[in-house]
């Protein structure tokens, strides 16, 4: 089996005595896009900055190709590493214009170097702008100026850290799309540093989900987002609701009736988490009392606390008759029921988690 492009090993890094990164370990493939996705200051950054050689990590190792090129002994330059990088500020030369910002640090002939040049600067559709300066460019050009001159030596691995958090929200999509088809063109490994769920689902094969300095569930993003580890990991991709339980025989009782919770000891508090579009209104049944059939489960009554039209869909918070909890529901298209409107509620049971607390 072919080694990983990329590959670290049980990588530690502390700063004044804290644990910045514990025992983190992950590989990348050629022509794979891994996302390390968490909160700020979990430590994301900082393992993009061991691998490609500005920090020195305490402990693990990291190999490229299957060639060890740092542990606590050896230490391969970052330079001489074949790892391109990409950061959120673009760092582009402003004396040079585009194609000389390109080529800047290109060691082949001249001849060969124009011609690299030019291939990337057409398939980041920036061939017009090649005698522009860095400052005659809108931010998603200059991103895409960025992208060609870390690519332009044929890294191997590339490691990316926010690059397009500071582009429109309008603009990102589409420079994200791009760049992608891009990255997957070149086939370099490419490990891509975000906090934002929506960019990793959009960009990756693989996400490793990190916290504290850890990678707590690393998988492909549907199942990491299906299939959460936690509450925690559940919330960090959406908002979610959170139905409080006891175990006792395997079932928790719940105003939406019993939910399995096998391998959890009796007595044990649960929690259980359903996302906010998985909640339905029982249309049918609205105005009256439950009659609920084997496959719905049991409904719930609450009383609209609020509405408000998103675009595509409504946002209804219910405050539940029975504790008093509100629960936040997404309806598609318009639905805006008056403040105090009794409604029943019901819930997706194949799409709810149970988590001890």
């Amino acid at each position: 089996m072919t080694a990983p492009r990329l590959e670290i090993r049980n990588i530690v890094k502390s700063f004044g005595g804290r644990q910045v990164v514990d025992d983190v370990s992950l590989t990348v493939h050629a022509g794979q896009v891994t996302c390390l996705l968490g909160p700020s200051g979990c430590g994301k950054s900082t393992t993009l900055r061991i691998i490609a050689g500005v920090e020195m990590q305490d402990s693990g190792t990291i190999y490229a190709d299957g060639q060890l090129i740092c542990d606590t002994i050896t230490r391969v330059p970052p330079e001489e590493r074949s790892i391109g990088l990409m950061f959120q500020d673009f760092a582009l030369f402003p004396h040079l214009n585009v194609v000389d910002n390109v080529a800047f640090g290109l060691r082949g002939g001249a001849r060969a170097n124009r011609a690299r040049v030019g291939d990337l600067l057409e398939k980041v559709g920036m061939t017009r702008f090649s005698q522009v300066y860095p400052h005659e460019l809108s931010g998603g050009e200059q991103q895409r100026i960025a992208l060609a001159r870390a690519l332009a030596p044929k890294p191997k691995i590339m490691l990316m850290d926010e690059p397009f958090s500071g582009l429109d929200d309008r603009l990102r999509d589409d420079i994200r799309d791009e760049t992608l088809a891009v990255l997957k063109e070149e086939g370099a490994a490419v490990l891509l540093v975000t906090h934002e769920p929506g960019e990793a689902m959009r960009m990756a094969d693989e996400i490793a989900l990190m916290r504290d300095g850890r990678i707590v569930q690393r998988g492909a993003p549907y199942h990491i987002y299906n299939a959460p580890v936690d509450k925690q990991a559940a919330g960090f991709f959406s908002d979610i609701n959170v139905i409080r339980g006891t175990v006792q025989g395997a079932l928790t009782d719940t105003p939406f009736g019993q939910f399995l919770a096998p391998g959890v000891a009796d007595g044990t508090a649960v929690d259980i988490v359903i996302r906010p579009q998985h909640l339905k209104i029982d249309f049918d049944r609205a105005g009256r009392g439950p009659n609920p059939t084997p496959s719905d489960g049991t409904p719930a009554r609450g009383t609209v606390k609020r509405a408000r039209f998103m675009g595509s869909e409504s946002l209804v918070e219910f405050q539940m008759d029975f504790d008093g909890s509100v629960l936040r529901a997404l309806i598609p298209s318009v639905f805006l029921p008056q403040q105090g409107t009794p409604l029943w509620i019901m819930i997706r049971r194949d799409r709810c988690f149970v988590f001890a607390r």
